[in-house]
């Protein structure tokens, strides 16, 4: 049996900077030895789709929805089945279901084998879901599925999903609720000891969404000679001892979403809390104390902006010193508090926005 693991690009042209699709490296170690793998990755290659295989598994997010779409109908016009999985099926079942064989709700560690052995025997189910939390200890990525391919230099490690916050506009948290489940700390140690001198980044959403466990995993992390990033919330700046461990230990950058600089912005994305923790200039100081730069992220479209907000946002950002900032149009992304209240006024141009030219 040959299986083909398929990731779609958002873009007509190559990526520069596409790093390692970890859900393949994770269902890879969770697939019989025997079952023939391959990666083809959109952002990187073309698709061969031709070349035979037995399955095609897609990874979907709501920005490459419609791409997967046609990439599947390349497939399924040969008689080749496919499954679709990721943060789009999962929140939007039926419709990814009306462009697939077979669609993985969740996470998909515990689905997956059973995926496999259900399309060896020509017996696929429509729908395959796991529950809330259901993630595996002890199941670190495969890297060999990355041999050969023209990923970025950082190499992505995951601990934990989820976030503990529930920001309007987000969909981690239309994806997974309250629920933040984490690997084992022995297995993600182990994972980091292979990559050791390198350059890591941490694919979590919020790696602090446990302090507890951030502070075992940043003093677990000592002598490794690695230099990392990660994405943390602004309250980092409440606990001076996690800022003196993440400095202490390698971390050189995190990305922080300020989101915006006006209050009523925030407190309609129900992240008022980023102003609990004091002036931005003043919390960025504590965090620049320890070696750590920042790459800040902000959105506009909220409804207290004003056409100066990209002026100031802009002088913000050079003033505060920031590495890198990331500036985002507010994009309603479904089965989230923003799509459901925008499409309850009546402001949504489209409401499959992610299928339309």
């Amino acid at each position: 049996m040959k299986i083909t693991f398929i990731r779609p690009h958002l873009m007509q042209y190559r990526a520069a900077d596409a790093l390692e699709p970890l859900v393949f490296g994770v269902l890879a170690r969770l697939t019989p030895p025997d079952v023939e793998l391959v990666l083809y990755d959109d952002r990187l290659e073309p698709i061969p789709y031709d070349e035979p295989t037995d399955l095609v598994a897609i990874t979907v997010e709501t920005y490459t929805a419609k791409r997967a779409y046609q990439i599947a109908a390349h497939f399924r016009k040969r008689g080749v089945p496919v499954v679709m999985g990721g943060y789009h099926p999962t929140l939007l079942p039926n419709e990814a279901s009306q462009y697939a064989d077979a669609i993985a709700i969740g996470d998909a560690e515990t689905t997956w084998p059973q995926i496999v052995a259900d399309a060896r025997a020509g017996k696929l189910r429509p729908v395959y879901q796991s529950e809330p939390g259901e993630v595996l200890d002890g199941i670190s990525p495969q890297r060999s599925i990355f041999n050969g391919k023209r990923y970025g230099f950082l190499r992505l490690v995951q601990f934990g999903r989820g976030c503990r916050f529930a920001c309007d506009f987000c969909s981690v948290h239309a994806f997974y609720g309250q629920s933040t489940p984490r690997r084992c700390m022995d297995n993600v140690i182990a994972e980091l000891n292979e990559l050791r001198g390198q350059y890591v980044l941490f694919a979590d959403d919020n790696l602090l969404s446990d302090k507890a466990q951030a502070e075992t995993l940043f003093r677990a992390m000592k002598g490794m000679n690695i230099r990392w990033g990660c994405q943390i919330s602004l309250d980092i700046v409440q606990s001076p001892r996690l800022l003196d461990l993440m400095g202490e230990n390698g971390c050189v950058g995190a990305l922080i979403g300020f989101e915006s600089l006006n209050e009523s912005n925030l407190v309609q994305m129900k992240k008022k809390w980023n102003m609990h923790q004091g002036d931005y200039a003043d919390a960025l100081a504590k965090i620049y104390e320890r070696g750590i730069m920042v790459f800040g992220s902000f959105v506009f479209g909220y409804d207290h902006d004003g056409i100066d907000v990209f002026e100031r946002t802009l002088e913000f950002a050079m003033r505060s010193n920031l590495a890198l900032a990331q500036f985002n149009p507010l994009i309603p992304i479904p089965a989230t508090p923003l799509y459901a209240r925008l499409k309850n006024e009546k402001r949504l141009l489209y409401n499959r926005w992610w299928l339309d030219d």
